[in-house]
């Protein structure tokens, strides 16, 4: 498998390390750099260019290939490879040419001369050390200073006048640097990363076999994207993207868990517990978490119990140590939105930003803030019956008694509450003024399947059935194609998502209509078979927009390709 470097990074399980073709931008030109996703997404973690020079020391053009284990470069003066020989190292051998690194330096960011061969260059921006090491030829460095900083710094890496090879290392770390005593060989070190990555493909969920090429690129997202833990990052967590989207955010993970519960039970659980590692003492957790720091202004709607009953479902190792390891977390995490998130005091709890329910700008918002929404009570109704059920199994039956009765009050107040003779509302909290235009948020609560009176069921399947509304060719847009907010390119308000697109098509099945369900599946498995692993889509075109290697996306598309559709 190959893959674009303009589109998807070049990474491994569990490293902060990426490599990616970027776009011009101020202060940056076109080409291929070195990376670090350290930090968070505000950036795109850019750390040295990289350039193939000829025997004059000219930089000259060349054609990137990318595999999961390694790059190969292609010049007409010879060519070079990249692989990630551990979580921390990058290794690069030439044969014919040299290589030129840049490190536009900020902040106090230096260099220098740590031993014979190495330089060390001090990154304040990106909060880590690089050092440079030759192994194989020279290594030549300008690095003027200015002051408090270096004012550039520049490797030239040279080959050996004899083999006309070159070969280095660039290590990165935090405090100190320990020189080895030994260097694995190249080709030992691409050796070990194909086999690693071949181990996960082998474990990855299986699909029909019209989709195998890109089951590949699915997994290779899902195991590329894995960053180990370190700071807040309590375990091994997999990042939205090593593009931009540099951070775990507190709804994603669920997918990805899921995806994963299969094959890889333990690091499906990592992935689900991780934000319950970082709760509030108000039994909130943070919208997103990356291994700098975590955010707190917002949070994302709480699928977590609807979440849990899908993987338990599908594992037995989710045992009695996991749940009581759950249960206390889970059950804050539910009381947090009765008890801080229901400001009119209804007993039907509230998003106080878009952000809080995943649907950032859903027309649902349009009317303002705070807003009550169908899908929340769905959510919490959900998570409630779990957590009975998981009460009655660790033998708390006052409180498996207490949950029950919440759920069943929580239904009854929802539908009381949101439905509207034939289709459910969003409203102002407070004054219930209704939200405007034509979401498919509204659809959600058809997660609640059989627990719904059998004309809300059929209503919503009509709707969701209606190819002149929501349903194109691609699968569910966000909005209503006929909707004056529709917008193409318009994040919540018409592109198709994974996220929304996994919720319903479970919600279709449980309310009984598996006809539905397979086809929508096959329509977005087919969409991403064309268009790659994309955040969102065209609903139209199916074209893949924003960042186009996103870990739910592959997680989605795993979980109906192998749940939904047939050979």
């Amino acid at each position: 498998m190959n893959f674009d470097l303009n589109v998807v990074p070049f990474s491994r399980r569990e490293s902060f390390l990426a490599i990616s073709i970027l776009p011009e931008a101020q202060d940056r030109q076109k080409g291929l750099y070195l990376r670090t996703v350290r930090g968070g997404d505000d950036k795109f973690g850019e750390a040295f260019h990289i350039a193939i020079q000829d025997a004059s020391g000219q930089s000259v053009p060349f054609e990137a290939i990318a595999c999961p284990e390694r790059i190969q470069l292609a010049s007409a003066a010879g060519s070079a490879e990249i692989c990630i020989s551990d979580r921390r190292t990058f290794r690069i051998r030439t044969k014919g040419c040299g290589i030129r690194l840049t490190f536009r330096t900020a902040a106090y960011d230096y260099a220098y001369q740590a031993a014979s061969s190495s330089w060390e260059v001090n990154s304040f921006t990106h909060g880590c050390r690089f050092m440079l090491t030759a192994l194989v030829g020279d290594l030549k460095m300008e690095v003027p200073w200015d002051k408090i900083k270096s004012s550039y710094v520049i490797a030239d890496f040279i080959p050996d006048d004899q083999t006309g090879v070159s070969e280095f290392a660039i290590e990165e770390f935090n405090t100190v640097w320990e020189p080895r005593a030994a260097w694995e060989s190249f080709d030992d070190a691409v050796a070990t990363a194909k086999e690693e990555f071949t181990r996960w493909l082998d474990r990855t969920l299986p699909l029909p076999e019209r989709w195998q090429e890109s089951r590949e690129l699915a997994a290779y997202i899902t195991w590329s994207c894995l960053v180990p833990a370190e700071g807040c990052l309590t375990r091994p967590a997999m990042y939205m993207s090593k593009n931009w989207m540099t951070n775990i955010w507190s709804w994603d993970h669920c997918f990805n868990a899921m995806a994963l519960v299969r094959h890889d039970p333990k690091l499906a659980w990592d992935q689900f517990m991780i934000f319950f590692d970082r709760q509030d003492e108000s039994g909130l957790i943070p919208d997103f978490i990356n291994d700098k720091y975590e955010l707190w202004n917002c949070n994302k709607p709480p699928i977590h119990g609807w979440t849990l009953a899908w993987m338990m479902a599908r594992t037995d190792y989710i045992k009695d140590a996991q749940l009581r390891e759950v249960y206390g977390p889970l059950a804050k995490w539910t009381k947090w939105w009765f008890r801080y998130r229901d400001g009119d005091g209804d007993g039907i709890p509230q998003y106080n930003h878009g952000n809080d329910s995943g649907w950032d700008n859903s027309t649902a918002f349009n009317n303002g803030i705070p807003v009550e929404s169908p899908d929340l009570a769905a959510f919490l109704i959900l998570q409630v019956e779990l957590l009975a059920e998981i009460a009655g199994l660790l033998g708390y039956t006052e409180e498996a008694t207490e949950w029950r009765q919440l759920a069943e009050g929580t239904l009854e107040k929802m539908i009381r509450h949101f439905w509207k003779g034939d289709h459910f509302t969003a409203c102002r909290s407070g004054t219930h003024a209704l939200s405007e235009g034509d979401s498919l948020l509204l659809f959600v609560p058809i997660l609640l399947g059989k627990r719904l009176p059998e004309s809300i069921r059929a209503a919503l399947l009509k709707g969701l059935r209606d190819e002149e509304r929501f349903l194109t060719p691609n699968g569910w847009a966000t909005e209503s194609v006929k909707s004056s907010y529709y917008q193409p390119d318009g994040y919540w308000r018409g592109p198709i998502w994974a996220p929304s697109t996994m919720l319903l098509v479970e919600g279709v099945a449980a309310a009984g209509d598996r006809e539905l369900a397979e086809e929508v599946a096959r329509r977005f498995c087919a969409m991403l078979d064309r268009s790659g692993m994309a955040e969102n889509f065209d609903a139209m075109t199916g074209q893949g927009l924003r960042d186009r290697a996103f870990t739910w996306t592959s997680s989605v598309f795993l979980i109906l390709g192998h749940e939904y559709t047939t050979n």
